[in-house]
């Protein structure tokens, strides 16, 4: 059987992975032109995802490059507020570690088989075990997994649904080396997760593992269109981060200093989510892992159900070695439930983030009684 990955995210290595243990052979294929080819984003919060990696037998190295005291938290109020502040013990078990994508992805990356990934294959379409891409190449599969994201091309395939804008938009900056650069700032943010809640919008900052902290200020409660309205120059960053902090009236001047202190990379994000609960009817030789099957609010889920996806997948195959259908109705159905109640959740943080009052009710959830 000829398994064949489009995508190497998290959850598409994460398979290709527990595969490699489980002694099955599968090719993942990347647009990207290498594992450098793009920054990978900042921290994620791995919890549940922590299954897949011991099935991948990764878990022990993981845990080398996970950072425990990510997991420390402040929560302010947009007029300097202190409402919550918790620092993880040395000693508190690693339940919910925040490690650096990169790191994992290279983690995996690195538990493969040379030749495993082929970089700079752009997916364009498939059918009738031929996959084509971009340059005009093709390949075979007998079984076809859809791992590429938000905006899956490998999607369609199986449903028509789109992800749909979720009514925020962030703008994500940073500031690098902020222990030698603005040591104050490093000090107020602290070892992990730095939140500041207004009504409509948030001040998000997180230390990574490399010395930067990433921003995103979010705006709830937004069109689509929002960027091209908002009057934010993205092509000046010195006016962009002006802009933005015009845009938080009122606020604490240590805020705006953490605006002002960024560097220039200064991103437009929207953030958009694909139905809760989206299923399909199971085909033979395609599925879907990941965001590609079941993109979320980022509030912590996206990335543990790729990891999970991947290796659940993964032993489903392996539990089936002569009958891939049988693996993916197994997987598809686990997968739908589990997932979907992963998105409700999502859903329901989602909607405590836009409420008017959400520092007090974060204060609550976090502090519950």
């Amino acid at each position: 059987m000829t398994i064949t990955i489009v995508g190497a995210g998290l959850g598409g290595l994460a398979l290709a992975r527990v595969l490699h243990v489980q002694g099955i052979d599968a090719v993942v294929y990347e647009r990207e032109s290498s594992r450098d080819a793009r920054g990978q984003g900042g921290m994620l919060d791995i919890h549940s995802g922590q299954r897949a990696l011991r099935e991948a037998g990764l878990i022990d190295e993981f845990h080398r490059i996970a950072r425990p005291e990510g997991q420390d938290l402040r929560l302010l109020e947009p007029d300097g507020t202190l409402l919550l502040q918790e620092d993880t013990p040395d000693d508190a078990p690693s339940l919910r570690p925040e490690v650096d994508r990169v790191d994992l992805r290279n983690l995996l990356l690195d538990s493969l088989p040379e030749g495993a990934v082929r970089w700079g294959h752009a997916f364009e379409s498939a059918g009738n075990g031929l996959l084509r891409f971009a340059d005009g190449s093709t390949a075979t599969y007998d079984l076809l997994v859809g791992a590429d994201g938000a905006n899956s091309r490998v999607r369609a395939l199986l449903t028509d649904a789109r992800p749909a804008h979720l009514g925020q938009n962030v703008v994500e900056l940073g500031i690098p080396d902020i222990d030698r650069t603005h040591p104050d700032l490093a000090a107020m943010v602290g070892r992990g997760n730095y939140w500041v809640f207004g009504d409509g919008l948030s001040l998000a900052a997180q230390r990574n593992g490399d010395g930067r902290v990433r921003i995103g200020v979010n705006f709830y409660n937004t069109a689509e269109d929002w960027f091209a309205t908002s009057g934010i120059p993205f092509d000046d960053p010195a006016a962009a981060r002006a802009r933005l902090i015009d845009l938080l009236p009122g606020w604490d001047k240590r805020f705006h200093a953490l605006i002002e202190a960024c560097d220039d990379t200064v991103e437009p994000r929207s953030i958009t989510t694909l139905p809760i609960g989206l299923t399909w009817p199971s085909t033979p030789g395609v599925t879907l892992l990941g965001d590609a099957a079941h993109l979320m609010p980022p509030v912590g889920e996206g990335a543990n159900m790729a990891l999970l996806d991947g290796a659940l997948l993964g032993l489903a195959l392996a539990a089936h070695p002569d009958d891939h259908r049988a693996a993916v109705e197994e997987y598809e159905r686990e997968m739908f439930e589990r997932t979907g109640a992963a998105a409700r959740m999502s859903a329901g943080m989602q909607e405590l983030l836009n409420s008017p009052d959400a520092a007090q009710r974060l204060l609550a959830f976090f502090q519950p009684g």
